[in-house]
């Protein structure tokens, strides 16, 4: 919890629906969010302008946007010229680390995050990172938040000065119906938002990937259809 009204946190937002429902969170326990996106090289830029949208619909004090061409390393299926898995089941989803992980990407993002927020001021970082539905990325798991968590306060002069750092991931033990059902609650519109791996020239999502599949599946559990599309 903040330790006043207004106490300013830095939100990682990708324009997705773990993102923005985390920046709907931040709000909700009464702090002044400023949004960070990182342009990383990502095949699916469209998930940029999704992130302006969220940040306009749920309001954010400052918006910035930070290039680290991670295309120059690939090593994934969202940076390189690898091909996204599609219409996978549940149980080869959950089996093995996918294809579209990205190798180091939330450590790169929070160290960024960190930087931002010893800059302004803040004390508190969200990020939307998942643990459940599937995901199988490691830097997702609340062991790497911990960890993160640590290193932050070993790394910063407001760390050793005795000002520490919280990494918030209030969705991270949420399944993805469940984090549908806390935005709605706190007027996030999906709409707005984007989770393809792989959208067409138009940026329609391709409605078969894992990402896809799994958002999909948690509207029709809540007898909801994507508002995305």
């Amino acid at each position: 919890m903040p330790t006043h009204a207004k106490a300013k946190c830095v939100v990682l937002l990708s324009g997705g629906l773990d993102s923005a429902t985390s920046l709907a969170i931040s709000k909700s326990l009464g702090f002044e969010p400023y949004a960070l996106t990182v342009i990383y090289g990502q095949r699916h830029h469209v998930e940029i302008e999704a992130a302006k949208k969220v940040a306009e619909s749920l309001g954010v004090s400052d918006h910035k946007f930070v290039s680290v061409d991670m295309s120059q390393i690939g090593g994934s299926a969202l940076t390189a010229d690898i091909e996204v898995p599609k219409d996978r089941d549940e149980s080869k989803m959950s089996s093995e680390i996918p294809v579209t992980y990205v190798p180091a990407r939330n450590t790169i993002m929070l160290g960024i995050a960190l930087g931002y927020a010893e800059v302004i001021g803040a004390q508190d970082i969200y990020v939307g990172v998942n643990a459940v539905d599937y995901s199988g990325y490691p830097d997702c798991r609340p062991e790497f938040i911990q960890a993160f968590e640590k290193l932050a306060d070993l790394a910063t002069k407001a760390g050793v000065n005795g000002n520490p750092f919280r990494i918030h991931a209030p969705l991270i033990q949420l399944t993805k119906a469940e984090i549908i059902e806390r935005g709605l609650a706190l007027g996030v519109d999906y709409s707005l938002t984007h989770s393809c791996y792989d959208p067409d020239s138009n940026g329609k999502p391709c409605g078969r990937c894992d990402s896809c599949i799994i958002r999909a599946k948690a509207f029709d559990s809540l007898g909801m259809t994507d508002p995305a599309g």
